[in-house]
């Protein structure tokens, strides 16, 4: 670790830290026995903590951000050098920055053609809510105005956000939410006899699936509803890559009830998977798609909702009402360093060839799971794309029964003792927090994740046998 505090100044810190943050997803209780982990320095897919321990982190700044790695000293420059010459301007306005990061982006999704940029994953989703209510009052006398939500996906951390989130222990407490989302079923193959389709597989089952989202839209009224919410393959519940004929289905079912399709990319997006965006890999052809997370791999807050020039026109063309532009602000979307990070971020992805590079580990990684099966039946499923791997713990393999969330969390503090920080779904569904989640760095070596399977392989001897 380069440039270590003095041991007097990381107990100032650590005392601070007590002190004065509430950290993210924790129980400070364990903090009056015990003292918060501090994570001082980083640099290329390594952090050190306030001990000088060194880890390989696998999760990519622990949610699946940092895709390009730590200490990159050209989007720091780059932020630097646009806060001195522009800090910040209204969206009302353009900015360099704002007009070349979007021109870049866009290059990347054949089909959309513009960008709104605002501060987090979170707000980008809230923008297309709003986006189609509004167009429910201009186009169907405010009638189509219903959202649908996929169970185990996962939107954001506002109120209107965990409307359309189908964790029921992320949105617990915190009702009551805001009217119009309605679930539909998720569509994870591996727990199919929860959909009442276990005697289907393949692309039978990936369209019987959609045809269950259908059910809903019937159920609901065609002529209420506007939307669909789906991550391209789902993060937080699961890492669940929907099964074969499932997004043409959707599609298809989309078109025929004139519902707009909204892909929410925010962890899958700007490589993750192995191409630009997730969505990509299954030849869905979105009305918007969002994203946040990898846009400028964490240097910089900044999100994008993104979609086509036929939605744009809804709001372009109505000049004979006052109300009928996108009436929305994004303060945050104005400052500048977030397009200039993320304009950086894109250009080193391409340089670097990493879209070939999360191809191609995300193969080995994959590999070295399955294989790993052999050795434990602890592990009920492997599953995921590219640099985005999910492990599913089970303590029968044959009546998938989930092992204890408390034993995959010793799991995640044995990988962790040894020096790799992964993931878990955590305290997101009910009986089912029992999956590894891995997304390292676009950047690592077939050695990095050699030792990353190679110490979940010791982890799961320690805690299973």
């Amino acid at each position: 670790m380069q440039g270590a505090f003095t041991e007097n100044d990381l107990s100032h810190v650590v005392s601070a830290d007590k002190a004065h943050v509430w950290h993210h997803l924790f129980q400070h209780k364990a903090l009056e026995t015990a003292d918060p982990r501090i994570i001082v320095e980083g640099k290329g897919t390594r952090v050190w903590d306030q001990h000088g321990k060194e880890y390989l982190d696998a999760v990519s700044g622990g949610v699946w951000t940092v895709n390009v790695g730590y200490g990159r000293e050209s989007i720091a420059k780059a932020v630097s050098d646009q806060l001195v010459k522009l800090c910040y301007f209204a969206g009302v306005a353009g900015s360099i920055p704002g007009a070349l990061f979007s021109e870049k982006l866009i290059s990347k999704m054949p089909g959309m053609t513009r960008a709104y940029l605002s501060s987090s994953g979170s707000e980008a989703n809230e923008k297309v809510f709003k986006m189609v209510r509004q167009i429910s009052h201009k186009k169907y006398d405010g009638k189509k105005y219903k959202i649908l939500y996929r169970d185990r996906d996962y939107h954001g951390s506002t109120l209107g956000a965990m409307s359309a989130t189908g964790q029921e222990q992320r949105v617990a407490q915190y009702g009551p939410f805001a009217p119009g989302f309605v679930k539909v079923p998720h569509c994870m193959e591996y727990r199919k006899d929860q959909l009442g389709l276990e005697n289907l597989s393949g692309e039978e089952f990936g369209r019987a699936c959609a045809d269950q989202i259908e059910e809903v839209i019937l159920r609901e009224g065609p002529e209420t509803v506007g939307l669909l919410c789906l991550e391209p393959i789902t993060a937080g519940g699961g890492v669940i890559e929907p099964p074969v004929g499932y997004w043409d289905r959707v599609q298809e079912i989309c078109k025929k009830y004139d519902i707009l399709l909204h892909i929410d990319e925010v962890v899958c997006g700007v490589g993750r998977t192995g191409e630009w965006f997730g969505y990509q890999h299954f030849g869905i052809k979105p009305d918007f798609v969002t994203m946040a997370k990898g846009v400028a791999s964490g240097y910089a807050a900044i999100a994008c909702t993104v979609t086509t020039e036929e939605i744009f026109n809804i709001f372009k063309d109505d000049t004979s009402d006052p109300m009928g532009y996108f009436r929305d602000i994004s303060t945050f979307g104005g400052c500048t360093a977030g397009p200039a990070a993320a304009l950086e971020n894109i250009r080193i992805i391409e340089d670097e060839n990493l879209l070939e590079n999360v191809r191609t580990l995300g193969d080995r990684m994959n590999a070295s799971f399955k294989a790993m099966m052999e050795k434990h039946a602890v592990i009920g499923d492997v599953r995921g794309k590219g640099l985005f791997q999910g492990v599913e713990l089970v303590k029968d393999r044959d009546t998938k029964e989930p092992v204890d969330e408390a034993d995959a969390q010793k799991v995640v503090a044995e990988c962790g003792a040894m020096g790799v920080i992964i993931g878990i779904t955590n305290r997101s569904i009910p009986g089912f927090n029992n999956t590894l989640c891995f997304s390292p760095a676009l950047i690592s070596t077939a050695e990095e994740i050699d030792l990353i399977c190679e110490t979940v392989d010791k982890a799961l001897s320690k805690v299973f046998g």
